[in-house]
């Protein structure tokens, strides 16, 4: 490899989700709308769980942080998404590629960690309604948010450094809407191959180790529906995890679509219809979920 070809590159150039000018102001006013409701919905969400007594519980802390988390995605990735809309050259600087990588990887690990907590902590509500209030105590709830920021910040800068310290090549323009670690690594001279099989591993261990926890939390709440003998508590315990079901499993499909399955030559453009799908679904999740918890505060007996 050619030393001048060893470069620090000042900005990158993101494709974008479309490059056809007559798409660009319907698909801004789309993601516009989307990103003005997430802000206004999560910091709505937040807001509320602060000023009123009643949602102080468990569930309501958990959707406090998963609200944050969600507004954060949202943050690092829309703003810059949006004005690349409106303009012609659709570049990113450096050093903000690093840091919207950086946030963007510790705010979707911690939603992961988020909603694995919220499945157990709805296996509790309805296996063991009685010692609610004793196992999900404040230490717990504060210890499992505490563990998931401080994996997921662990896993953002050890991802971006271990990109961002190697060398980019003269070519600089990123096939996505963000700057994504598996849209960064085919632009770099070094050998990608240690780095691509770290991504691999941690992402599947990630996902891996937290849809066990979903899963197992599930597999002892449907156990105890089914004994139940009261029609109403069934429903009554189906209409509070539906919602929440429902959004680990298309949040995790898309997620392990993205980073955990072999990669083909044309797999770019399909990455960016499945987080273009992850965009959206993980701003509608927060407010169902608040929903379905208001529909089965008290859990089934």
């Amino acid at each position: 490899m050619e030393r001048q070809n060893l470069t620090v590159p000042k900005e990158f150039i993101l494709m974008g989700i479309t490059d056809r000018p007559e798409l660009q102001a319907p698909f801004f006013g789309v993601f516009f709308i989307i990103y003005v409701v997430s802000v206004v919905g999560n910091l709505g969400l937040i807001i509320l769980t602060k000023i009123d007594s009643r949602l102080q519980t468990p569930m309501y802390f958990f959707l406090t942080h998963l609200a944050f988390t969600d507004l954060g995605y949202s943050t690092a990735v829309g703003p810059k998404m949006l004005v690349n809309f409106l303009v012609d050259q659709h570049t990113i600087s450096y050093n903000w590629c690093a840091t919207q990588l950086s946030f963007f990887i510790m705010f979707i690990t911690s939603e992961i960690f988020l909603l694995s907590a919220m499945a157990y902590d709805r296996y509790v509500a309805i296996c063991n309604p009685l010692l609610y209030i004793v196992i999900m105590s404040e230490r717990l709830c504060l210890l499992l948010v505490a563990i998931s920021y401080l994996y997921s910040i662990l896993l953002s800068l050890l991802i971006t450094i271990k990109i961002f310290i190697l060398s980019f090549c003269g070519y600089n323009v990123i096939r996505h809407f963000y700057c994504d670690s598996l849209s960064l690594v085919p632009l770099l001279c070094s050998d990608t191959h240690e780095i691509k099989l770290f991504i691999l591993i941690i992402s599947a261990f990630t996902l891996v180790s937290t849809l066990l926890i979903v899963l197992g939390s599930y597999l002892l709440i449907f156990v105890a529906i089914l004994r139940m003998h009261s029609a109403d508590g069934r429903h009554k315990a189906f209409s509070t995890c539906g919602s929440h079901l429902m959004v680990v499993v298309l949040y995790y499909g898309t997620l392990f679509f993205i980073y955990v399955q072999p990669k083909s030559k044309n797999s770019s453009d399909t990455d960016k219809m499945a987080s273009i799908l992850h965009f959206g679904d993980t701003h509608a999740e927060s407010h169902d979920l608040q929903f379905e918890e208001q529909r089965g505060e008290k859990c089934p007996d």
